[in-house]
């Protein structure tokens, strides 16, 4: 089977299409899969996996638009629209030249089903986030809060909604297409969460399959040297915000490592890109800033990880374990903040300019998860999200 992947996003974002494609290689399918710049150096280790890159920078617009409501809508013009044009007419070209058996598409490649449509393919939906398939059973990720049912599949309609801002890049990429050669394929939704986090809505189609999350464990680089010894010495909360850049960087920091300190915790600050970091005063044999660190090798070494809440993260601490401190900043993140301290799992969301004291107690609260961190990180080791998904795909070319 010819499958085209298609994302578009941050390496939350990436890098469970580089595991769906490393497994549908070893599986026996062609693989190609498009994304933004830097797809290629998170699918180095993805064997038999061509990649393509649009010329899409997600780190700039996450920059210009700096978590602020107020920056994002001044970038939008600048830098959102020209970034979302790559991905919709690009992908949408792309998929001509492939012409793929089927295509698995994040909701942001709004071309991805015109596309289908066009080379005779099946059309996938990725819903890497509960955003897209309506429920009575939780709003759409990144809307509303939790509320009566009625208001939750209301929620919905605003994430459809989104997509008419691109109406005109839509017209173009629909022109390149031309006409459909046949009615759509029947297609699939595949929502890459694993149940250990969010049960099956009820009133979800038998389309749409929670395969669990899509990860490809041990292809990371070992650890460096001075980094695996601080983690040797144990205790260790770690912070880190991955691809967040908005606020005091070391203000932020500064504020986790003398909370960590008050309860006789050492603390690594993973910089990412520029979400925390240690002022040169508070740095000693108990601080290690690093600027990444691959979470399958750190967070089975921490007592405590304290993160934004994004999809991948929030399983990767789960997977590793480690109970966590949400500090959410946007979109989907309040949601798994909230999920995670739903199912015991982790401390109440704390806002992001929250002060030492504040994070002193939530970290305690953390620490109470720990048996419970531990069995969820036993029933998820079980799960197989990305074979699963696979499963799913076979199935659709049958």
């Amino acid at each position: 089977m010819r499958l085209l992947l298609v994302t578009a996003g941050s390496r939350g974002d990436v890098e469970p299409f580089v595991a769906l494609g490393r497994r549908a290689v070893a599986r026996g399918h062609e693989v190609l899969l498009v994304g933004p710049r830097g797809t290629a150096a998170l699918a180095s280790e993805a064997t038999g996996v061509e990649v393509r890159e649009l010329d899409v920078d997600y780190r700039r617009m996450i920059e210009e638009q700096g978590g602020s409501p107020v920056r994002a809508m001044r970038a939008f013009r600048r830098v959102v629209r020209p970034a979302m044009r790559a991905v919709i007419v690009d992908s949408a070209r792309i998929a001509l030249e492939h012409a793929p058996d089927a295509i698995v598409h994040h909701p942001k490649v709004l071309s991805a089903p015109l596309a289908a449509a066009r080379v005779g393919a099946a059309s996938v939906l990725a819903e890497l986030v509960p955003s897209v398939t309506p429920t009575s059973a939780f709003p759409a990720a990144g809307t509303l809060p939790a509320g009566p049912a009625a208001l939750n599949r209301a929620s919905y309609r605003l994430t459809a909604a989104a997509g008419a801002m691109f109406r005109g890049e839509m017209r173009e990429a629909s022109a390149l297409l031309g006409d459909p050669v046949a009615p759509p394929r029947t297609g699939a939704t595949l929502v890459p969460v694993s149940p250990t986090l969010l049960q099956r809505p009820a009133d979800w189609p038998p389309s749409v399959h929670l395969t669990g999350a899509w990860a490809e464990l041990g292809g990371s680089a070992p650890l460096d040297p001075e980094l695996e010894r601080f983690l040797e010495g144990g205790d260790v909360l770690s912070v880190g915000f991955g691809s967040m850049a908005s606020g005091d960087p070391l203000r932020r920091g500064a504020a986790f490592v003398e909370a960590a300190r008050a309860l006789g915790l050492r603390t690594l600050v993973m910089r990412g890109w520029g979400g925390a970091d240690v002022p040169a005063h508070l740095l000693g044999a108990d601080v290690l800033a690093v600027d990444a660190a691959p979470h399958e090798h750190v967070l089975p070494q921490v007592l405590v990880a304290a993160h934004h809440g994004g999809a991948g993260t929030a399983h990767a601490t789960v997977r590793a374990g480690a109970p966590s401190v949400v500090m959410p900043f946007l979109a989907d993140q309040p949601f798994w903040a909230a999920a995670l301290h739903r199912r015991g799992l982790a401390a109440a969301p704390v806002r992001r300019g929250a002060d030492a004291r504040r994070l002193d107690a939530a970290i305690e609260d953390a620490l109470r998860c720990r048996d419970r961190a531990a069995e969820a990180a036993r029933r998820m080791a079980r799960e197989d999200g990305t074979g699963a998904a696979v499963d799913v795909l076979e199935a659709l070319s049958r």
